[in-house]
């Protein structure tokens, strides 16, 4: 199958970005059927930045439910369970190995 270079418009963005053959190849030989909807930039944005090598991360603000410190955790509380910040958290034994000084 011939591919041709195509230039799409970003859904969150609006800008126009090239989607080209060897894209398209890689869409092709992995069976996606839907051609990619948001540019680059937005969708290593919608990722996460990277994950825990580093990027930005949403943090929305929260009470912890043991100690009451105002806290931040990455994602939006719903307030169907109780949210901790980072050294009850760990206290009561959640979370793996790391470090730094975040909230959860």
């Amino acid at each position: 199958m011939a591919f041709q270079e195509r230039t799409l418009t970003c859904t969150d963005c609006g800008t126009s970005f090239p989607f080209t053959t060897e894209e398209q190849q890689f869409h092709s030989e992995r069976g996606y059927t839907n051609e990619p909807k948001r540019c680059p930039s937005c969708r290593e944005a919608r990722r996460g930045g990277g994950g825990r090598d580093g990027g930005f991360r949403q943090m929305h603000p929260a009470v912890c439910a043991e100690c009451g410190k105002d806290t931040e955790v990455p994602f939006r509380p719903t307030g169907d369970r109780p949210v901790y910040c980072w050294d009850c958290f760990h206290k009561r034994g959640g979370g793996g190995s790391g470090g730094g000084d975040r909230s959860y």
